[in-house]
């Protein structure tokens, strides 16, 4: 391969994110409010525990929003300004994620802009219309206006091309709700074509960057479900396998197209690699190792993406043991060639998860609309109320 990545910022010390990350694993943090900027706790979890990124997704927005009291005074001149909730969403969340790339400035410079990545999606809906894509992104890239921002798209089939014109515009893109091969491998010739047409429109290549988030728990939860019905002592010793063997047939996918010719030309021209991320790396059942897709998906140059408590745990009592990805392409052959000859289908199962994690996201941005339409109309109720009072 080419050359290895840098280690990330923050990769000093014994504790096992700082050993993850000296083996050049950058821990980011899956998880943005108010209430974590404001409270201080973010730049302590970047002081303490290694992190250097954050992503955040319509679930975790929807879940700050409906919690305390950090947006009041935001969502209240909102309210009095007469902003309606799509404009009221925008502005919450730009905010949020322009006062988080500003905390990492500081690990997006001394990292030679490597790390200190802050991510925010397009609306979910617009995951099918490659067009309305492309301009939520160009309107998110404006409006947050900061170099270490980074735009999910989803890697649906209509995402695709919109990943690629947003790269060959210089806009730096998150490639989230991967969950197949065929689909990773789609999403890294998107990346190529995108900065292959960068090139030619004269952009410089090396201040755009990319990650491609990579499912690894949500796998493991489908087959386990289906070897659980199958119930036989050959199928459920397979539980639990099937996630990390996907993801570890990821990155061989990703070792070797980063090894080609067509690479090589790009990485010559000053272009950044688009690393694999694992996301959905908190572990769903109570019988595995509650660190399980921390230490089992160790290499130079990739990204993990843990929710806080899975952060915590890690940083508690995880056991780091070197590149755990590295030359495991064979036995994670083995482990997916099984299950297909036990009768579960792998096409079946991710597409299934891909239509499942589009409908989640949007019904996660339902619910913060609901959020948000409820404090606009509560503050504009209370300022009735007053006037009516005067």
């Amino acid at each position: 391969m080419t050359s290895a990545a840098p280690t990330p910022a923050g990769g000093t010390g014994t504790d096992p994110l700082a050993q993850l990350s000296a083996e050049g694993v950058s821990v980011w943090l899956d998880d943005l409010s108010r209430e974590l900027l404001e409270s201080g706790e973010l730049q302590r979890l970047v002081d303490e525990k290694s992190v250097v990124g954050v992503t955040s997704n319509p679930t975790i927005f929807a879940s700050a929003l409906s919690k305390g009291d950090a947006y009041e005074e935001q969502t209240t001149e909102l309210a009095r300004r007469g902003a309606d909730v799509e404009e009221a969403i925008f502005e919450i969340t730009t905010e949020d994620v322009r006062r988080a790339c500003d905390l990492f400035a500081p690990v997006y410079e001394r990292s030679g802009h490597h790390d200190g990545r802050v991510s925010l999606e397009v609306e979910p809906g617009l995951a099918h219309d490659t067009e309305k894509t492309v301009a939520a992104a160009r309107q998110i890239w404006s409006a947050v206006e900061r170099p270490n921002l980074m735009v999910k798209i989803p890697a649906t089939v209509e995402g695709l091309p919109a990943i690629t014109t947003a790269l060959s515009e210089g806009i730096s893109v998150n490639v989230t709700l991967i969950f197949s091969l065929d689909r990773y491998r789609a999403v890294m010739n998107a990346f190529l074509t995108g900065l292959e047409q960068a090139r030619e429109a004269g952009r410089d290549l090396s201040q755009i960057a990319s990650v491609a988030s990579f499912f690894v728990s949500r796998v493991d939860t489908e087959i386990d479900g289906r070897l659980e019905a199958i119930g036989t002592d050959e199928a459920l010793e397979l539980r639990g396998q099937a996630g990390l063997a996907n993801a570890r047939l990821a990155y061989a996918a990703y070792e070797e197209v980063f090894s080609t010719p067509r690479w090589e030309v790009l990485e010559q021209a000053g272009a950044r690699r688009q690393r694999p991320l694992w996301a959905s790396t908190g572990v769903k059942n109570p019988d595995y190792p509650d660190t399980l897709y921390v230490t089992e998906l160790v290499a130079r140059g990739t990204v993990n993406t843990m929710p806080g408590s899975t952060l915590d745990k890690a940083h508690d009592h995880a056991q780091v043991h070197g590149d755990t990805l590295t030359g495991t392409a064979e036995a994670s052959e083995a482990v997916m060639d099984h299950l297909e000859r036990l009768g579960i289908s792998y096409t079946e199962v991710v597409e299934q998860l891909e239509r499942e994690g589009v409908k989640k996201f949007a019904d996660s941005w339902t619910e913060l609309q609901q959020t948000v339409s409820d404090e606009l109309a509560r503050v504009s109720a209370a300022d009735d109320d007053a006037q009516a009072q005067q």
